[in-house]
């Protein structure tokens, strides 16, 4: 086969995986879209299941309390935001499956059973982390802002919190995202000692480090309140110390 031949198979092969790929994610986007119209139909039951944990507070505590929009787009907007997160975390394991059909044909067999794994525990990893905001870190922090209200007296007034419908609902689907990334780490870490790019000592004796790094992850990635930054650094910190397990069990199987 002459060097002409050899280059247009290359390009036609080139050409056929991007059109594959091109497939691929127009079928993943569609979904999405079909998905973000069901959600917007059930957006308001999304929203009151994404509000349980503050009106279980303020039912809890017997408050007199109630969730507001200041702006006369506000409350649409928010439906829209509600639709898309919900298609966005329910989407997601399709995009996961459709990206390892692309990939999984160039790979050996034994490159297969390792990587698998990894698509079915990335998103109960995320799920995992969007529940743990969901049951436990929210409640406690809510409990813990509506500490700071006071009752009226003769020299003050009352300070009572009258949150926002946008803007509870955005730091709750923000800490969900970001408890659920954030919970990715034993898959990051672990993949990149498969690569070989680091190891057991290596995370081991690094350890003073990466906790650190973490709290001070949890402190951008989470609101400037101690709750949902140790909600987010304790898990973190056993999810690496798991993950060192993990590392080690994967050079285990290596050195065997």
């Amino acid at each position: 086969m002459s060097n002409k031949d050899k280059d247009r198979e290359r390009s036609g092969s080139f050409v056929s995986h991007l059109t594959e790929l091109r497939s691929r994610l127009m079928k993943s986007f569609l979904f999405l879209l079909f998905t973000f119209v069901i959600c917007y139909i059930f957006s308001a039951e999304i929203y009151n299941f994404l509000v349980k944990p503050y009106s279980s507070a303020v039912i809890e505590n017997n408050l007199d309390r109630r969730l507001i929009f200041t702006a006369l787009h506000e409350a649409f907007l928010t439906y829209l935001k509600v639709a898309f997160f919900a298609s966005i975390f329910i989407t997601s394991p399709i995009f996961l499956t459709q990206l390892w059909k692309f990939i999984a044909p160039g790979l050996y067999k034994n490159e297969k059973k390792a990587l698998l794994p990894y698509l079915i525990v990335t998103p109960l990893l995320f799920i995992f982390g969007g529940m743990l905001v969901y049951y436990l870190v929210m409640p406690l922090a809510i409990k813990f802002f509506l500490t700071f209200e006071t009752v009226a007296n003769p020299s003050s007034i009352a300070i009572q919190l009258e949150a926002k419908v946008n803007e509870y609902l955005s730091l709750i689907m923000r800490l969900i995202f970001a408890f659920g990334i954030s919970f990715q780490l034993p898959v990051v870490l672990s993949l990149l000692a498969r690569a070989g790019f680091i190891d057991s000592h290596y995370l081991v004796t690094r350890r003073k480090y990466f906790v650190v790094i973490i709290f001070a992850a949890a402190a951008v990635l989470t609101p400037p309140d101690p709750i949902t930054q140790i909600g987010l650094a304790l898990p973190l910190l056993i999810l690496y110390e798991l993950s060192i397990l993990t590392v080690k069990m994967i050079e285990k199987r290596k050195n065997a």
